[in-house]
């Protein structure tokens, strides 16, 4: 499986300079479109129940990335570098505005889930690099000493710069814009999204049609890990709210939190050169690629027949 997996690593995806920019700018829109859907009750909503939020902020921050890497230790053998830093990335994005609809439709508690979104997304062109980096540097020194891969040199102030500015600036664009003209945000919010889904399916359309075969080659590999670390990301959320003493309607929605992860965001960063530089990746990132990419699948599949579930049979 290791061997075959190793395959991935040699799809690499250039964009060039024209296309790059065109990359960030609708990275920038997401981020803007993300933005205008977070609202100032969120504040309100914390100061008055603040213990479920700050329960779901732990379970994203800390509880999935230290599962995450609990899971590629776990499956060191069997899986590649690259394959483990995608699941890694992956558990160091915030969670996915998809989380919110899914919530309500497993009955959880709606205001929570958005706070929880909201809170997570707004602190995430700090909170992502730093986990990437902490959980990232944390396995490769494992693995270097477990193996003779030379240890990967992450660099974290290169990283966080280009994702303040890519993340940040456009997140801080967006809350001023609703604040400022909240009848026009009400109106252009869903079209945003909409049009921002649509340019991010496209381009990774068009990013991995030259590489689809190697896809197809090891959809079975790739579908395993993503389905384990989702269960997992799942449970951890569940449990997590359950043992915190929260009510099943919290407990619903942090789970589903905790297992929707913003792998898009993960991706549309990894098509960034300026982020993950080709001399110090080595040009080879390809299952980091492959692990986010059907992330962003599969968590809609999982999430859907979750929420299906709760509302039916959980109640």
């Amino acid at each position: 499986m290791k061997e075959q997996l190793e395959t991935l690593n040699s799809v690499t995806i250039n964009f060039g300079e024209g296309g790059m920019m065109i990359v960030n700018i609708i990275l920038a829109f997401v981020m803007f479109g993300v933005a205008l859907n977070i609202k100032p009750r969120t504040i309100k909503d914390f100061l008055k129940k603040p213990k479920p939020i700050i329960i779901g902020i732990l379970l994203q921050w800390l509880a999935l990335p230290a599962i995450t890497f609990a899971i590629a230790l776990a499956l060191n053998r069997i899986i590649t570098p690259m394959i483990a830093l995608g699941m890694i990335l992956v558990a160091s994005c915030p969670g996915g505005n998809i989380s919110n609809f899914l919530s309500s439709l497993s009955k959880g508690n709606i205001i929570l889930s958005v706070s929880v979104t909201a809170i997570t997304t707004s602190f995430s062109p700090i909170i992502t690099p730093l986990n990437f980096f902490f959980w990232g540097s944390m396995y490769s020194h494992f693995i270097s000493i477990k193996s003779d891969i030379p240890m990967l040199i992450i660099p974290f102030f290169p990283m966080l710069e280009q994702i303040l500015l890519l993340l940040g600036l456009p997140i801080v664009l967006g809350l001023l814009f609703a604040h400022c003209f909240p009848s026009v945000t009400k109106k252009i919010t869903k079209p945003a999204q909409a049009l921002s889904v649509l340019l991010f399916v496209g381009m990774v359309i068009v990013s991995f049609a030259q590489n689809f075969q190697i896809f197809i080659d090891n959809i079975f590999y790739v579908f395993f890990i993503v389905m384990l670390h989702n269960a997992a990301a799942l449970a951890t959320g569940y449990y997590g709210a359950k043992l915190s003493g929260l009510p099943l309607n919290d407990a619903k929605s942090l789970t589903i939190e905790t297992g929707i992860q913003n792998s898009g965001l993960g991706l549309i960063l990894l098509f960034n050169n300026a982020i993950f530089p080709p001399e110090i990746w080595h040009g080879h990132y390809g299952g980091m690629l492959f692990i986010t990419a059907w992330w962003g699948i599969w968590h809609i599949i999982s999430g859907l027949c979750l929420s299906y579930y709760f509302r039916r049979k959980i109640s």
